[in-house]
């Protein structure tokens, strides 16, 4: 036990040796021999408006503080930018609309962020959304992979309308707006949607056992072809283009979805409507938990990033300010184990991840 807490010390003391050391790099931190006094923040941009109030309220609540810095990269970017590194021109926390992966995590390991504190603060929906007033388009899982995948079940794309895809769906061009490759809602598209939609046919299950990159190359690529558009990270930029036009299907988080109800409305997904309910009870197909990490290291060096986290905590209740913004509230086991995780600080073990 003596051993683990010298350890445990002596690894505070060089994070913060490491973050007062660091000066002015990457514009982060002040003059010199000065430790960075505003928390860092980047990641999901599904993510960012909770971490944006919760940032607001910590300001407010903690004036001793400087109010954090919170900034919209996308899941992928933000991790890739967390795992660089322990120092004052690195991030404190990422956001993550999914969970981080091992390949990921060993990054982290590789550049010394060796206490990734995994917090899933509360569960989003990926929706599909229309403009009010536009025709239906009831959608499917198997509807959503026949229409955006590259090759559907091994063969090249060719169509145009959602009629083609489905004789039951309308005559409507496939003019789909959605995330780029670098957001955790576009791997979420892929691996929640795509995918699942992709093994209702059997010959898909099959190729998953006898050729694995072939089955993802199949099953989760996007067609490029115009039929679906790369609109950013900014998700109210992509409301006003699906609200613009009318035959058009955007997809994106349902905190979105909830503040724009009068531009757009939540396309049914095998049946499904994207509520609170449904999405809080896992009903909805494209219900996911939504995370952030923190960096451990950084925990007693940068001021106020304990204060921070403890925070989040108050906010991701049922009745929290947070269920205001749209976030839907985690199980209760889920919410008592990640106030457990920021106050033992207990970093995520790889064997968890996949």
């Amino acid at each position: 036990m003596e051993a683990k807490l010298k350890k445990a010390i002596f690894m505070i003391a060089a994070a913060a040796l490491a973050l007062a050391g660091c000066q002015g790099q990457d514009g982060a931190g002040g003059g010199a021999g000065d430790a960075r006094s505003q928390i860092r923040i980047v990641g999901s941009s599904t993510v960012y408006p909770f971490t944006t109030a919760v940032a607001e309220r910590f300001a407010q609540a903690n004036p001793r503080f400087d109010a954090p810095i919170v900034e919209s990269t996308g899941t992928g970017a933000g991790v890739e930018l967390f795992c660089a590194g322990v120092g004052v021109q690195h991030p404190d926390v990422t956001n993550a609309s999914r969970r981080i992966k091992a390949s990921e995590l060993a990054e982290c390991n590789a550049n010394g962020v060796n206490q990734v504190i995994e917090v899933p603060v509360g569960i989003d929906g990926l929706v599909f959304i229309q403009a009010n007033g536009a025709q239906p388009i009831p959608l499917t899982l198997e509807d959503v992979y026949s229409a955006l995948a590259a090759t559907p079940y091994g063969e090249p794309n060719t169509a145009k309308t959602w009629q083609d895809v489905n004789p039951e769906l309308p005559a409507v061009a496939i003019k789909v707006y959605g995330p780029p490759p670098t957001s955790g809602t576009r791997d979420a598209l892929a691996e929640m949607i795509l995918e699942k939609g992709c093994t209702t046919n059997a010959d898909m299950k099959a190729l998953k056992d006898s050729d694995e990159d072939r089955y993802k190359q199949v099953c989760t690529k996007i067609r490029e072809d115009g039929a679906y558009v790369e609109a950013g990270e900014n998700d109210n930029l992509l409301v006003q283009k699906v609200a613009a036009n009318p035959g058009s299907v955007g997809v994106m988080g349902y905190s979105f979805l909830d503040e724009n109800t009068d531009k757009v409305r939540g396309l049914t997904l095998n049946g499904v409507t994207p509520t609170y309910e449904t999405i809080s009870g896992f009903d909805y197909p494209g219900a996911r938990p939504l995370y952030i990490y923190a960096k451990g290291e950084h925990v007693a060096a940068v001021p106020g990033l304990r204060e921070f986290l403890a925070e989040y905590a108050s906010a991701w209740g049922d009745k929290g300010y947070l269920a205001e913004r749209g976030l839907v509230a985690s199980p209760a086991d889920v919410q008592a184990s990640a106030k457990a995780a920021i106050t033992s600080l207990t970093p995520v073990s790889a064997s968890e991840l996949k």
